[in-house]
Formats: C-alpha cells, sequence, structure tokens
C-alpha cells in the first residue's frame, strides 16, 4: 500500500515547491495565473510553466528548473503535452507588451485555458495540439477579431471535428467557391463509387461542418453584407433519375465568417494576418 502512494506524496511535495518558487522574488505574474488555472483544470499538472519564469533571478530560476525537472518525470504524457503547449504558446507572445500581460492575467482569457485543458482532446493529435497552441497563443494578443465566447466555440470545434474535417476546410480556404468534386480531387485525388464507404464519410464531413456553419454554399451578396435570394432556373429536357452525387460539380462552397475567423486563429500558418472585412487574406 505505501508503494502506490509514494507516487502521490512525491507529486504532492513536488507541488508545494513549485507553487512556493512560483510565489516567491520576481515570478512574473503570468506564471502564478496559469498554474491556478491548471490546478482548478488538471490536479497533477500545477508547475507546467517554466516557459514564462523570465523575470526570475538566475538563483532563483535554477531552484526552479530543478524542481521542474522533477516534476516533468512524474507526470502522465498528456500532462506533458500540456507543458509543451504552453511553452510554445508563450514563446510566441510578446509578454513585455503591457496590452498582452493584462489579457493574460483577465477573467476571460483564465477561463479560456480552461476551456482548452478541461478535457484536451488535442491529446488526439498533434493537428490539433498545434491548433490549441495557435488559437492560446492569438488570443492573447494582436487584433482581435472575436469575442471570448466565439474563441470558446473554436474550442469545441477542435474537440467535435476531426482531422477529415479539417482537410475539408483547408480545401475551402485555399479556393474559395470550389465544388464538392474539387474538393474530394483536392485532397484524396482519383474517383470512387457513390456507394463507397469513402464517399458516405465524405459526404458526412460536408454535412457537418454546413450544420456547424463553418461553410456554406457560395451566395451572392450587397454591399451591405445582405445575401440575395438565388434566381430560378427552369430545367429544360428529360429528368435526371439519378439523385445529387457526393461529388457534385455544381454548387460552390466557401467558408462562413466564423470559418475564417477559425482558420486565422488555429490554422494560421494559412493566413498570417486576416482583417474583418476582407474576402480573403493576402
Amino acid at each position: 500500500m505505501e508503494a502506490v502512494q509514494e507516487p502521490r506524496a512525491d507529486k504532492d511535495n513536488l507541488k508545494k515547491e513549485l507553487d512556493t518558487a512560483l510565489a516567491q522574488g520576481a515570478g512574473p505574474k503570468i506564471a502564478r495565473f496559469a498554474l491556478a488555472c491548471l490546478s482548478g483544470a488538471i490536479p497533477i499538472a500545477g508547475g507546467l510553466l517554466g516557459a514564462a519564469s523570465g523575470a526570475w533571478s538566475e538563483a532563483e530560476q535554477n531552484q526552479f528548473n530543478k524542481i521542474f525537472a522533477a516534476w516533468l518525470k512524474l507526470q502522465e504524457d498528456e500532462i506533458k503535452e500540456i507543458g509543451q503547449t504552453l511553452f510554445e504558446v508563450f514563446a510566441r507572445i510578446d509578454q513585455s507588451d503591457e496590452k498582452v500581460r493584462a489579457r493574460l492575467e483577465s477573467k476571460e482569457y483564465l477561463a479560456l485555458l480552461k476551456k482548452c485543458f478541461r478535457d484536451w482532446s488535442a491529446a488526439e493529435s498533434e493537428e490539433k495540439r498545434k491548433m490549441i497552441r495557435n488559437l492560446l497563443a492569438n488570443a492573447a494578443g494582436g487584433e482581435k477579431l472575436c469575442n471570448d465566447d466565439v474563441l470558446r466555440l473554436f474550442v469545441e470545434w477542435i474537440d467535435r471535428y476531426s482531422e477529415g474535417h479539417f482537410r475539408v476546410i483547408r480545401a475551402v480556404y485555399n479556393n474559395s467557391g470550389v465544388t464538392r468534386q474539387e474538393i474530394w480531387y483536392q485532397i484524396h485525388g482519383g474517383t470512387v463509387r457513390e456507394d463507397s464507404p469513402e464517399a458516405d464519410l465524405f459526404k458526412l464531413f460536408m454535412h457537418d461542418l454546413s450544420v456547424g456553419h463553418v461553410i456554406r454554399q457560395h451566395r451572392e451578396k450587397d454591399y451591405q453584407g445582405n445575401f440575395l435570394k438565388a434566381k430560378r432556373t427552369k430545367s429544360t429536357g428529360p429528368a435526371n433519375p439519378y439523385v445529387k452525387s457526393a461529388f457534385d460539380d455544381d454548387k460552390q462552397y466557401e467558408l462562413t465568417e466564423l470559418g475564417r475567423w477559425f482558420v486565422h486563429y488555429t490554422m494560421n500558418e494559412l493566413v498570417p494576418r486576416l482583417t474583418a472585412k476582407s474576402d480573403k487574406a493576402g
């Protein structure tokens, strides 16, 4: 029984040491802030923010590094991924900017961090982990295109959708106005039968993203952004005996505004800068 309890005791002792190291001297507020966040969301995850400790003295830093190294040896792979993600987030933001620091210490950003790490769906794949990292880094500073309610929705999208969904999103972003057939060829190339499981899965991806308001069929609009009704065309000739193909080459697709923001915040290797009113980033 003692052998079972010993690792937990070691973790508890190390957590106390980490709390002390983070609380003393010139330890930056953001490190203590994120420690509190992770301690609340994941009980054994406290102290994974060594990357944010630039304001410590050399002696304090050496002490923290020693404790931090011991701590990591006791952590599960999932917790290590959270630590790596936070390291990368704080390496991408300017903590010397007062606006950024205020944002990092805000209740809203704390809530966003907790939501990202509560279930940690990013552990499913490296792609999802990077998307969470990008979202947190972009949400911390720079221009703010959308409010925190939308950012929390994006966290849910990362959890809900699969890498197959994200490939469709990328295909639509890279060529706005693309058809289903063109999306399929961009991702897979070649053809498959209409009654194949591959066709069914592709239809499911398109359905999920359309219902989720990530993509939509192209719509004409006026200068005020009002969508115009499509003009009806009378069909001529004999009726088509086939149902609509999974790889239809008629209707065009585009990202919704939410979809564009999602790409900006989570896939910024595709779009380094995006303005709220532009149709496509340069």
